[in-house]
This record gives C-alpha cells, structure tokens and sequence, in this order.
C-alpha cells in the first residue's frame, strides 16, 4: 500500500508550474514553486519541522513541552501540526495586522494566541518578539524555536527546497525569486542554488518600507515578509538583487494571479510574481525563471480578496465621483496633510491648526509618505479648546496624552456617496491610496465639490 506514516512525512516535494497567462508576452519561462501545497499550506511547513528536530535532538524541547514564537501565522501553523504530532503545547504571538483568518486557523489546531500591536519598534515590550521572549522565560519547559536566527530554518531550504528546484528544472534554473521575511527560504535556496551553479541569480522580493531594501521597517499591509530589523537568518552574500515592491503591486499582483492562473495566492506571493515580472521583462529564451508561492489567498479571503477592503484602503475604485476627485478639487493651498506629532505639545497643535485655518487633524507617528497603522489619533479645535479652558497646564501636556480616536477612512477611489455617509458622524474623514493617508475631506470640501458640478439639465 502506498501509505505515509504521518502528515509530516508529505512536506516537501511541491510542484512546478508554469505561469503562462501572468508570464505572457515573455521570452523565458516564468515557473512557480506552489509551496502552498505543503500539508500547513506554506513553505514555513520545512524549517518549522526542522526546527522541532534539531530542538528534539540537542534536548532543548523536551516531552510535554511548551512551543513558543512569535509569527506572523504560516510558521506557527507548521509548528502546530509538528506539535499535535508529537504532544506539545503551543503559544504564538502575532502582531495585529495579520488576518482573523491566520488567528483562527491558529486556534483549530489548539494553540494558544496573544494579538501584539504592529506600529511598535521590536525591541519595544509590547512587540510580538518581546512578548514571546518574556513567555518562552516564564512558561516552564518552554521553548522559542526563534525562527529569525534559527540555522535550522535556512538549512532546511539548502536540503530540501533548493535541490528540488535545480532537479525539477533540470539544471536549467537560472533565476530564483522569492520574497524575504526571515530570510531563510531565500538564503537556504540561494546557497544550494549557488552550490549547483554560481551564475543563478537569486532576486528578493521586499515590501516597501522594509529593511531589506533600504527602509526603516516602517510598516506596510502585505504579511508574511519584510522585517524592521536584520534576521541572522538572512544571507545576504547569497542574494544578487532586491526588488522593492509596493502594496499595490503586491495584491493587485495576486489578485491576477488568481484571476488568470486559477492558483489562489497570498499577498506575499504577489509581491515575489511583481518582481519576477521585472526580472523577467529582459530576460531571453534560455532564461528560466523560478518564483516561489509561499503560501494560499484562504488565509485573506477577507483583506486583499475582499472588495470593500481593497476600496477602503484606496487599491480599488467605483465608477463616478469619488474621495480622489473630492481632494483634487481642494485649492490646494494648504499642506496635502497637516497633522502633528503624539510628541508634540497641546500649545504647538493648536499653533498648526491655526497657521492652516483648519479644524482637526490626524496625530500620526512620522512624517508622510505614512501607512495607515501610523495614524494614532486626531485632535480637533473644539476639544483642544475645552481641555485649555479648564486646564492652563494640559497646554504643555503632549498631544499624544490628549487625543481622541483616529477618522474615519475611506479609499481614494470610493464614491462622494460614502463620504459623505462618513461625515454625518465626523467632521472629517482620512483618505487613503494604496494604503497611505494622504489628505482630508471635510464636509466644506464636499460641499465645494458638489456645488461646482453643473446642475441638472445645465446647457440644455
């Protein structure tokens, strides 16, 4: 009978395919890895079982031991199928972006969640990594598998994922693309890539804001890849080029992928397509081109598959007038965002919204070009007005101490219709584009728009 002893004997060996619709036009062949074939639906299921091994063999997890890591959720579901298999516990923390989906996907297995916030720097003690550090301390028979400076996690590509490439082509592989999180999967395919012939090339897909491709960590919507700090996993002697790839691209990417191949994919999976498009634009008939799919779209049925999420984080547009053309017809005279710092004073806030003539505005953590987790709160002159009343003093107070709840949002490409559904409750509203605040619609704006379209049967 052909039969495996358990799940765990079916990771690996993933298939190749060819991307003809996306790759149309092209001179080389643009294949994909479909890593989201493996039993925990990623690539992460390879270290996640190497990990567990290594951990096993050097007695660091122990029988009735207790799993801890931080992820951002394809890792942890490899490392609780490893850990029903063989009885452990688990504990995951997660920072706050990820999907309900990833969280409840967690759950079924019997794992045990702690949601962290995102827009903090990872040494912070609320971060997903703090949190997970203290947990692995503090629960007896503990272990953290740290996938980030783990050399099980990059070994396991080198024996596994890398030599599967280089014999389902053939030897014929002459570019591998991935996106970098930890950055074992491109580092461990890279070095056995490399190994069989050193004139691979090996190209990172990166999310912009992240350090890989020279931004701060700042953060961006896609999940699963990029990091705002530099993981001992990560090779970078391995990796030829890095490919920076917007949000954008990256769902509308994958949103394609799925249209046109039939092959659900994740965000991640875009932003690694985006950039194997662009590498593969030049590239000639004897070129083959391998990017990697880490992992399915089931896990994010409702963000970047969902429509009305697309819209309100301005990826998609209605038909007819929308937030985009409501900002266009603003004068123009004042700053595309005014906004103050949590930092800042009570006394400079008011100083900004009278310099502009402006009534409220967002308190956001850094200077545009933001993303919308960057947006802490708003203030507005009402507030601000009452609070100096009774308080003289709260006017050195930092603003962050003081302000109230963010706007609302809405997408750029979203209809004057939600507008101004939103500003029956709010005296303004954030738009975003591609995930990024970049003005505010008030009900004055509005009513300017509308008050300049001609009126019914005008010209007639």
């Amino acid at each position: 009978m052909d039969v495996h002893e358990s799940l765990l004997d079916l990771v690996g060996n993933t298939p190749l395919v060819r991307l003809d619709r996306v790759g149309k036009g092209l001179r080389c062949m643009l294949l994909a890895k479909l890593e989201q074939l493996n039993p925990g639906g990623s690539v992460k299921d390879r270290p996640a079982v190497a990990m567990v091994d290594v951990a096993e063999r050097d007695g660091l997890l122990k029988p009735g031991g207790t799993i801890v890591e931080p992820t951002s959720g394809n890792t942890g579901v490899g490392l609780a199928i490893v850990a029903a298999r063989r009885g452990y516990r688990c504990v995951f923390t997660m920072p706050d972006k990820m999907s309900q989906e990833k969280i409840s996907l967690l759950r079924a297995y019997g794992a045990e969640v702690i949601v962290c916030p995102t827009a903090v720097a990872p040494e912070h003690p609320e971060s997903y990594y703090s949190v997970a550090n203290r947990l692995a301390r503090e629960i007896p028979g503990g272990f953290q598998p740290n996938q980030y400076h783990n050399p099980a996690n990059p070994a396991s590509h080198v024996a596994s994922t890398g030599p599967e490439i280089w014999r389902q082509t053939d030897g014929r592989v002459t570019h591998f693309v991935a996106g970098i999180g930890t950055g074992g999967t491109i580092s461990g395919v890279g070095k056995a890539l490399k190994g069989f012939s050193p004139t691979v090339q090996i190209v990172g897909a990166d999310p912009e804001g992240s350090v890989y491709s020279g931004g701060t960590g700042r953060p961006y919507l896609v999940e699963g890849i990029g990091e705002d700090f530099w993981p001992t996993t990560y090779d970078g002697s391995v990796v030829d080029k890095i490919v920076m790839v917007s949000d954008r691209d990256s769902f509308l990417t994958a949103r394609r992928v799925t249209r046109e191949e039939g092959i659900l994919v994740g965000g991640s999976a875009g932003t690694a397509v985006w950039a194997a498009l662009e590498v593969a634009r030049d590239l000639g008939p004897d070129d083959v081109v391998v990017v990697l799919i880490p992992d399915s779209g089931r896990g994010y049925l409702s963000k970047l598959y969902n429509d009305s999420w697309m819209a309100d984080y301005g990826f998609s547009s209605t038909e007819g007038p929308s937030a985009a053309d409501v900002l266009a017809r603003k004068d123009g005279v004042l700053p595309e965002l005014v906004h103050v710092h949590p930092e800042e004073t009570v006394r400079q806030a008011i100083d900004i919204l009278r310099e502009y003539g402006v009534s409220q505005m967002p308190v956001v953590k850094h200077e545009p070009p933001l993303n919308a987790a960057e947006v802490a709160g708003a203030v507005h002159d009402r507030d601000l007005m009452e609070l100096a009343f009774r308080d003289p003093a709260a006017l050195d107070r930092p603003i962050g101490d003081v302000m109230g709840p963010a706007l609302p949002r809405m997408g750029t490409g979203e209809s004057v219709e939600m507008a101004v559904e939103l500003l029956g409750s709010a005296p303004a509203v954030l738009v975003l584009d591609g995930g990024h605040p970049i003005g505010i619609i008030t009900r004055s704006d509005v009513l300017g728009f509308l008050s300049a379209r001609p009126s019914p049967g005008a010209g007639r």
